[in-house]
């Protein structure tokens, strides 16, 4: 069951390449999220944010503040593999950065601005690349070889993933 708590979508798929039209769809996730996620988190108490989403995992207001963290980090990789030749990006300790005093504590509104500015931004530039595009790389130190379809996989797991944890919550606990 904490398995399926944990990974309520299981793990992602980085398929490459991807086809204009399944581009497509993933970028409309990530433009989605903004709205799906302040809809997600909406009406609930400071009790209820402050609860883990599963036993031994984050709150989840820390998986709010999760998200526009691990979606700055995401837009940075997507901006260097686009105008540099193979970089090797850089990665964080998300654990550390979700026990930090603004994860932890701090008002959501924050955070949900941020990803919302972030989400238009981002989805902006995925919009206006060109096909050939999709097809430059990174090197991650710790994921190995990535090409921008690849990343865009995990992303768009990664914003419905996140969800899950937030809607799985609230439908179990009957808010």
């Amino acid at each position: 069951m904490d398995e399926d708590l944990r990974y309520p979508l299981g793990t992602p798929s980085l398929r490459s390449p991807l086809t204009p039209s399944e581009r497509e769809e993933k970028i409309r996730v990530l433009a989605e999220l903004p709205g799906r996620l302040r809809d997600a988190v909406s009406g609930l108490t400071d009790t209820q944010l402050d609860t883990p989403y599963r036993p031994g995992g984050w709150t989840v207001r820390q998986v709010v503040h999760h998200l526009p963290d691990s979606h700055l980090n995401a837009y940075l990789r997507f901006k260097k593999a686009v105008t540099e030749d193979h970089p090797t990006v850089q990665p964080y300790d998300e654990k550390a950065w979700a026990e930090q005093g603004e994860a932890r504590s701090g008002e959501l509104e924050m955070s949900l601005r941020l990803v919302d500015g972030l989400h238009r931004r981002w989805v902006t530039g995925l919009e206006a690349l060109p096909d050939e595009a999709w097809s430059r790389g990174m090197h991650h130190p710790e994921v190995g070889e990535l090409d921008l379809d690849q990343l865009l996989c995990l992303y768009d797991w990664h914003c419905r993933h996140h969800l899950a944890h937030i809607l799985g919550l609230r439908d179990r606990e009957g808010w």
